[in-house]
């Protein structure tokens, strides 16, 4: 699951490592979140330091009494010197990156004075290995973030980090994948049906 709204998130500002806040609609998207989590079993919980996935974590945890572990592999993607601008200050200031970001594989090149996606993957590894070893009837919970939970989606089914940009995982929505003996498949993907009765929620 991907964590709610944030003032970042709602302006147009670039996210990384900064410890945003969650804005109003993001605590109720939480607080969905978690009724929709809780609805099965829950029987280990995953989740980003950073309060605005942690947020989801800890209230799951309560609600299910399922163990949480707070793992640094899950925090966002560095995004070095483009944290909080704008995104047309940072084709302004970064034109070279926009347009290496820009091509057709872009997974080796370095937010400016941040990681590349190659580095967000290489961090992840070991966590996909762990994923695929828990027994077939575990329902694990991971609580992250936009570049993070895609990079590991694509890992987990085997594919390569380019395709990272295929698909969207929106905030506080939720992909369900299955493992099964080193395989997996997805079984649900940006699934955000549990915030369609906010007034406010955005598509």
């Amino acid at each position: 699951m991907r964590h709610g709204e944030t003032a970042h998130n709602r302006d147009g500002l670039g996210l990384g490592r900064e410890d945003a806040q969650l804005t109003d609609l993001g605590l109720r998207q939480t607080a969905a979140a978690v009724e929709r989590l809780a609805s099965d079993p829950v029987d280990h919980i995953l989740t980003s330091p950073l309060t605005r996935a942690a947020a989801i974590a800890r209230r799951l945890a309560e609600r299910t009494g399922a163990p949480l572990q707070v793992r640094q592999e899950l925090t966002e993607m560095d995004v070095g010197e483009t944290e909080g601008l704008p995104f047309a200050e940072m084709r302004a200031r970064f034109p070279e990156f926009i347009e290496a970001w820009r091509a057709a594989n872009p997974a080796d090149v370095l937010m400016p004075g941040g990681e590349s996606l190659v580095q967000v993957a290489a961090r992840l590894e070991p966590l996909v290995g762990e994923l695929h070893a828990f027994p077939d009837a575990s329902r694990v919970v991971v609580v992250s973030h936009n570049f993070v939970l895609r990079l590991l989606i694509c890992r987990l089914l085997g594919l390569e980090i380019g395709v990272f940009r295929a698909f969207t995982v929106g905030l506080a929505s939720v992909s369900t994948l299955s493992l099964r003996a080193g395989q997996a498949s997805l079984r649900s993907l940006n699934d955000r049906s549990h915030l369609a009765g906010d007034p406010n929620e955005r598509a």
